[in-house]
């Protein structure tokens, strides 16, 4: 996928697609297949700096790099087309940033080339960085307690089994030394001050 054609895989819309993508002003970028961001509009670039050429988890928290990373390779399998995702990525300026990630795949043919995706930012939940003594998943399991969803919505959201989140929470508990959903929320968000 090169530079300044990265938007000729896409369907024939008429007009110059990437120049107008390239006038949005949300900030968008297209990835190739092993991660590297190959193209991204000013506002992109504003927000992020330059970072054409580096892998997309290199401008993310590290607490978002490992469920990013596995998107990712589901849109590469073309197990999923589309996904939407909330994180924080880290702006040019150093600053943790909340954004919501609005991503699909491009093809040529049948073949899965990138993917493209909009950034689009979302107010800050005051949320600190996770406890460090926290396995990823039992920051994606935090995380998802923190916006008050279910046993049910978190085996959803995260692709697995309701016996293996409750699982999830019970070891999480134990990591933060708390008996309940609240106050596990509490526990990470004093950590984290």
């Amino acid at each position: 996928m090169s530079h300044t054609s990265v938007m000729a895989t896409g369907p024939a819309v008429g007009g110059d697609l990437e120049q107008a993508l390239e006038n949005v002003g949300v900030p968008s970028y297209v990835l190739d297949e092993t991660g590297v961001v190959r193209w991204m509009n000013a506002a992109a670039e504003q927000l992020l700096g330059n970072v054409r050429g580096r892998h997309f988890t290199s401008v993310m928290a590290p607490e978002d790099r490992p469920r990013a990373r596995e998107r990712f390779a589901q849109k590469m399998l073309g197990t999923s087309v589309a996904t939407e995702a909330t994180g924080h990525l880290v702006s040019s300026a150093g600053a943790r940033v909340p954004v919501e990630v609005s991503s699909v795949v491009l093809t040529s043919g049948e073949t899965v080339v990138g993917v493209f995706g909009l950034i689009e930012g979302r107010p800050d939940d005051t949320r600190g960085a996770p406890p460090p003594h926290l396995t990823p998943r039992q920051v994606d399991v935090l995380r998802l307690l923190e916006q008050g969803r279910s046993t049910k919505q978190i085996a959803a959201e995260l692709h697995l089994s309701p016996e293996t989140v409750r699982n999830h929470v019970r070891r999480l508990f134990q990591a933060l030394g708390v008996n309940s959903r609240l106050e596990a929320v509490a526990a990470a968000r004093a950590a984290s001050r």
